[in-house]
């Protein structure tokens, strides 16, 4: 492998996944987890309780038709 080709892998990587978050393809995407974070700031639930949803929602992602943000990840 070429010197920067990790980094520029990366990077495209990083932008695909952007790209299916605003496409609404993402179903843990950056917003339900600030969503979730905020609840546990407010007190509404615990840290724990916010992870057992993350994981739930990242379980049900593909019966949804929806992907995972490492998938999408992984896929750009």
């Amino acid at each position: 492998m070429a010197k920067g080709n990790r980094f520029w892998r990366n990077l495209e990587r990083r932008d695909a996944l952007k790209k299916a978050e605003a496409a609404g393809q993402v179903a843990d995407s950056m917003e339900v987890r600030m969503a979730i974070m905020k609840r546990v700031e407010t007190g509404e639930i615990t840290l724990e309780q916010a992870q057992a949803e993350i994981a739930s929602i990242k379980r049900q992602a593909n019966a949804a038709g929806k992907m995972t943000r490492n998938q999408a990840f992984m896929r750009g």
